[in-house]
């Protein structure tokens, strides 16, 4: 009904009012008008509609499925995994002739990139029904999700993504950049955009977007890193896979260049206001303790101070700022004795294990920085020997900070 309705609305654009339309329009059915007791219009029938192909409504299922994962449906995201098994087992029990349509092969191509592997694709070439204009790309897909990265840059790349349907354009795009994307950052950011471009508001496009994001950052390209993270923060906060997100954005904030702490810390908050307080908060905590990893002592505390005005008074997020801020400030002068109270009066009960290892081992430092480096072993003198220097309590206390600095790095990293 609906596309008849379409089809009646392009009649009247052109003057030709269908007469059910005029007498509604006008009122003179139900009010007595001049066409009061007229031969009521034919019905109108819809539009023919030609039946898809089982691949292809298996891969709009699919699709459908995946663009409430990008939205957050952890429920979507359980489902995923038992749809595909059960899309593959139908299409793999086609007659074979189905893949000698190109529409099938590249809904095949499609469920293959976006989830599906490579098992379908093997099939379709075992049947030896491809036809011969579409090998390419169904041979290079299937290098490609075997990994044979060589042979898949030497099949997709040739392949423009605006030749083929959308749906696998914008998959093919996405396989496209993650090829080049060593080689040639620029030509996988243009493939990333394109990748967008052809599939909004979907799990492709999310997808795309994160990549996006993280190669902006190694291109030192801040502006439209911040647009793309603003956007991504915005539209797909609540996608299955954000958290993975802010936990890769909040490293990479860490290690990218804004020209001086002032600047930086002011085009950070700019970028973190956009987003709402939740997500903000946490992104500031992830931020400040990416930054103690990397022994960034200014930047955890800027973000240490502005998660803790976004927490609860006694909240777990609000510990968590303290615990932050004060390890940071643990080796800055004049900041000692206020930061081990604070690790003192810390609560580890709603701590992770990750944090509370933190914690210990600031603990453990802020007890050593106390009692001061032990004192040198003496050496006695060799005249036959090589003469052995003691090691200078300066160089002994930077070499046990590291060494506790590592193992940080390597708990949390479990």
């Amino acid at each position: 009904m609906r596309r008849a309705r379409i089809a009646c609305v392009l009649l009247a654009g052109l003057g030709f009012v269908p007469a059910a339309w005029g007498a509604d329009s006008h009122g003179a059915g139900d009010h007595g008008g001049s066409d009061h007791g007229a031969a009521p219009a034919a019905p109108i029938e819809p539009l023919p509609v030609a039946p898809r192909p089982v691949p292809v409504e298996l891969v709009r299922t699919l699709q459908l499925l995946q663009d409430r994962i990008a939205q957050g449906s952890a429920q979507a995201h359980q489902g995923q995994r038992a749809f595909l098994s059960l899309a593959k087992s139908r299409m793999l029990g086609l007659d074979p002739e189905t893949w000698a349509d190109p529409v099938s092969v590249h809904a095949a191509v499609t469920f293959g990139l976006g989830g599906g592997g490579p098992g379908l694709l093997r099939h379709l070439v075992a049947s030896g029904k491809v036809p011969e204009a579409e090998r390419p790309v169904v041979f290079g897909a299937l290098a490609y999700l075997e990994g044979r990265e060589k042979e898949a840059r030497a099949l997709l790349v040739k392949i423009d993504p605006l030749v083929v349907p959308v749906s696998l354009g914008a998959q093919l795009a996405l396989a496209q950049s993650a090829l080049v994307v060593r080689d040639d950052p620029t030509q996988s950011i243009r493939l990333l955009d394109l990748a967008r471009l052809l599939a909004p508001g979907t799990l492709v496009e999310e997808g795309a977007l994160r990549r996006e994001i993280f190669v902006l950052a190694q291109a030192n390209d801040l502006a439209k890193f911040e647009t793309l993270a603003v956007q991504y923060l915005r539209r797909f906060r609540h996608s299955v896979y954000a958290g993975n997100f802010r936990q890769r954005f909040a490293a990479a904030l860490t290690r990218l260049d804004f020209a001086g702490d002032d600047v930086r810390f002011a085009r950070l908050q700019a970028m973190l206001d956009e987003i709402e307080i939740e997500g903000r908060r946490e992104l500031y905590l992830l931020l400040a303790r990416a930054a103690l990893d990397q022994g960034k002592t200014t930047t955890a505390v800027f973000s240490a101070e502005r998660g803790a005005t976004l927490a609860e008074p006694g909240s777990p997020e609000a510990v968590r700022a303290r615990l932050y801020r004060a390890a940071a400030l643990l080796v800055v002068e004049g900041r000692f004795d206020e930061s081990v109270e604070t690790l003192r009066m810390t609560d580890r009960t709603v701590l992770d294990s990750a944090d509370r290892d933190l914690l210990d081992a600031a603990l453990s430092t802020a007890r050593e920085i106390r009692a001061g480096p032990p004192a040198p072993i003496p050496v006695q003198a060799d005249p036959t020997g090589p003469r052995v220097l003691p090691v200078a309590p300066s160089i002994a206390r930077a070499q046990d900070a590291i060494g506790r600095i590592d193992e940080i790095m390597r708990r949390s990293e479990r």
